[in-house]
């Protein structure tokens, strides 16, 4: 929906053809203040602490997938706005997605997810998005609970922005709270003089708006009286009347967008005025009055976004180009165009731990899908917010909508749409700013993917101007050798760079052909040029509160459940452990136990552990700088979060193992700067002897040499690492039928998939285990084709 344009025509408006200030306005517009916006989709509304929660970011610009960013950052923040845990995903098609491991230690309060591009941090932060995560943690000594009170302001906003003598007038009076808002509430007009007397009446559509119509006569005060359903009562003041101005009244349909304009007292009545339209910051419709007349109207068709849905700010300028009164209407609220799944196959079964698949057609012009299926509580309850609130209404404005999905609902109220854009400014950008020539300060020139900056020092100076040898090597793969000079600073740019797995970055000197290149005396440091940035604003408030635990804690029948689940997970990863324990049975010692029996004392010996043998087994580390980078996804229940110094720190069954060098306890530091070829043995124990949960390493011994026929990854200063994006974990489709360990599954996320796509005509396939209690299940699927349509498609199969 770019460049979208359309000049009105009729009799009394004629096209602009000059080049006016306002037009000049309009090139600075569209040229200067692009913009995105993100939507992230979880697979769960509420978590508990040790709980995965999985996640698909989509980012617009406007209303099309952004091709504006490559890079997304997702952070985790507690309360007190302390960083827990960040992803850098990678943007593909404006969609990414990743994950976080919860740690089952978290306090039970209320969480905040933070995504945004680089390119979004050279606007305002208040358009960043922030969601609302509440964990709750049986072994707090609080309880989350949704504060019944609330303490709600309100607004009233008139049609336009002008309340004039003697112009049939519509307001909007909007309702607004930190915490929550009333379920219903109802309202009266008064004159101050007359205070017993009702002028209009209002009830609210929903807890965020309402709206009422009143002509209004020259030296009145007016007020509205609201009342909530609690008792609890405001009043508050509507605009002082004005005996001149622009009256401006729009209603929108299927058709398109009509609008009246009326003038009162004015000089030159309303001759030179102009109309401009925008959609998404760009010029959608533009037009001049020509002739003198204080009444004009007309009809935008909907051809100016080319049929589909979005909010048009319609802005009314005289003949001086000073901006009189504005409008924010919905296009065709009644006619929402989204596509729907084209199922051609499924197999739904109630039976516990049952195997159901739903087949999608390969045949639609929809080929990449995001799938999430849960159990469905039969409830009914109506869905907060989702993709369409986030792209049409959310992500564009900075005031906070109670439920705002409710908008683009089956039974969706187009009234209480329309008054609730009349309560809302498009804050994108400030007309009489833009008018001004004002240029955002920002670098529109978003780097795709991410960059860094590398500073090779060689015998403590800078190589500047130098020919070195850069050698790449990404995860296992063989190693890219490029001569390349430095810059006149000494720095050599790495561009572009779109890695998930681990990129060594190796410098070497080159002082003539006929020698060979060197690492002696060269410090090699890397400076990422794509970082994210601090939060300095704050975080929205939430309708939970915390209080101290009675004598017994209560938590949600979900979370009891996702606590359950938790529990049969660790008995899943026993159980593996125990079956490769068993396959030992009976067996001679191999020389992976041979080496186990020399390095181990017998403090750290166990039976249910996993020993990765470095020196009679070839264990491909060449590549890795640090064994915790290497050990990710080896080992069952064994993740790894970042400290705040940025070290990988491992855990087992999400609770932080012991780390041990050669059975003496050390810490992540120091393991990063052990050289991997220089170690023989690691060790995770899971439990059991006398050390718990731990990770044990140990170092070479006399002649001990590493099995790897790889040539050994030295460990020099002429050499960095680049982590990359951050890889997003595999959601497992779990078979446990014949599990006896697993007395009651109650998964509530039975599938989750953020990229589920067809393949030579092979139908894409939604396939899952039941839980044992799932009686229906609810199903969302979004997609977007090549030309930005959405499908948008939630059912409930049974």
């Amino acid at each position: 929906m770019k460049n979208i344009f359309c000049v009105l025509l009729i009799s009394m408006v004629q096209p602009i053809l000059a080049q006016t200030k306002l037009e000049k306005a309009i090139t600075n517009l569209e040229d200067n203040y692009e913009h995105e916006k993100v939507y992230l989709l979880t697979d769960k509304l509420q978590y508990a602490a040790g709980d995965k929660m999985w996640f698909k970011s989509f980012v617009f610009d406007g209303y099309n997938r952004s091709e504006l960013s490559t890079t997304l950052f997702v952070e985790l923040y507690n309360a007190d706005k302390k960083l827990i845990d960040w992803k850098t995903v990678l943007l593909t098609n404006g969609e990414g997605s990743g994950d976080f491991q919860l740690k089952e230690d978290l306090p039970e309060q209320v969480y905040f997810v933070r995504a945004y591009t680089p390119y979004m941090t050279g606007f305002n932060e208040d358009y960043q998005i922030i969601k609302t995560i509440p964990v709750y943690n049986p072994n707090s000594t609080e309880s989350l609970v949704v504060s019944k009170s609330s303490d709600w302001s309100a607004k009233a906003f008139p049609e336009g922005g002008t309340f004039i003598n003697g112009m049939p007038t519509k307001f909007a009076v909007r309702l607004s709270s930190d915490t929550s808002l009333p379920e219903t509430w109802t309202g009266k007009i008064i004159d101050t003089q007359s205070p017993n007397v009702s002028l209009a009446t209002f009830k609210s559509f929903d807890k965020n708006v309402a709206s009422f119509t009143i002509t209004p006569a020259s030296g009145k005060k007016y007020q509205a009286i609201i009342q909530d359903n609690a008792g609890k009562s405001k009043t508050i003041d509507l605009p002082s009347v004005s005996d001149n101005g622009l009256h401006l009244e729009i209603n929108s349909s299927k058709e398109g967008i009509k609008y009246a304009l009326k003038g009162v007292n004015l000089k030159q009545k309303l001759q030179d005025y102009k109309i401009v339209g925008t959609i998404n910051n760009h010029l959608a419709y533009k037009a001049q009055i020509k002739q003198s007349t204080n009444e004009v109207s007309s009809l935008i068709p909907t051809k100016i976004s080319n049929g589909a849905n979005g909010v048009l700010q319609l802005a009314i300028f005289d003949e001086q180009d000073n901006l009189v009164a504005k409008r924010l209407c919905f296009i065709k609220p009644n006619d929402l165009k989204i596509e729907k799944a084209e199922i051609i196959g499924q197999s739904i079964k109630q039976t516990p731990r049952s195997f159901n698949s739903i087949d999608l057609s390969p045949e639609s012009y929809f080929k990449n899908y995001t799938v999430l299926v849960s159990e469905d509580d039969g409830s009914n309850k109506p869905e907060e917010e989702n993709i369409l609130s986030g792209l049409w209404l959310t992500g564009d404005f900075t005031t906070r909508i109670d439920s705002p999905a409710q908008y683009f609902s089956k039974n969706a109220n187009s009234e209480a749409l329309d008054a609730l854009l009349i309560s809302e400014n498009w804050k994108r950008f400030d007309w009489n700013s833009v008018l001004s020539g004002n240029v955002p300060a920002h670098n529109t020139n978003s780097q795709k993917f991410l960059s860094y900056r590398v500073k090779p020092i060689k015998d403590n100076a800078l190589m500047i101007n130098s020919t070195v040898i850069l050698v790449l090597r990404l995860g296992k793969n063989q190693p890219t050798v490029t001569p390349v000079k430095t810059d006149q600073n000494g720095y050599i740019y790495l561009n572009n760079i779109n890695n998930d797995e681990p990129l060594e970055v190796s410098v070497f000197a080159n002082a003539d052909k006929s020698k060979e290149s060197n690492a002696d005396n060269i410090f090699v440091t890397i400076e990422p040029l794509v970082n994210p940035v601090q939060f300095n604003g704050n975080f929205p408030g939430t309708k939970y509160k915390l209080v101290k635990n009675g004598d017994k804690k209560t938590l949600p029948a979900t979370i009891s459940k996702a606590i359950n689940t938790q529990k049969n997970n660790k008995k899943i990863e026993n159980s593996e452990v125990e079956i490769e324990q068993v396959k030992l049975v009976g067996k001679k010692k191999d020389p992976k136990q041979e080496l186990d029996k020399q390095l181990s004392s017998g403090m750290f010996s166990s039976i249910n552990a996993t020993i990765f043998d470095f020196v009679n087994e070839n264990q491909y580390v060449a590549g890795f700088t640090n064994i915790f980078d290497w050990l990710q996804g080896k080992a069952a229940g064994l993740t790894f979060q970042k400290d705040s110094s940025g070290n990988n720190v491992p855990y087992i069954r999400n609770q932080p193992a012991k780390i041990y060098l050669d059975e003496v306890p050390t810490d992540a530091s120091m393991i990063s700067s052990l050289p991997v070829n220089n170690i023989a043995m690691v060790k995770i124990i899971k439990g059991a002897g006398l050390v718990g949960e731990a990770v044990a390493i140990y170092t070479m011994r006399g002649n001990m040499q590493s099995k790897s026929n790889e040539k050994p990854a030295l460990q020099k200063n002429n050499s960095s690492m680049i982590k990359g994006y951050d890889k997003p974990s595999e959601f497992l489709i779990e078979m446990i039928d014949d599990n006896a360990k697993i007395e009651k599954d109650t998964r509530e996320t039975l599938y989750w998939n953020p990229n589920l796509f067809d393949s030579d005509y092979v139908p894409p396939r939604i396939k899952f285990f039941n839980n044992d209690s799932a009686k229906q299940y609810k199903v969302l699927i979004i997609s977007f084709d090549e030309d930005d349509h959405l499908l948008y498609d939630q059912q409930i199969f049974k």
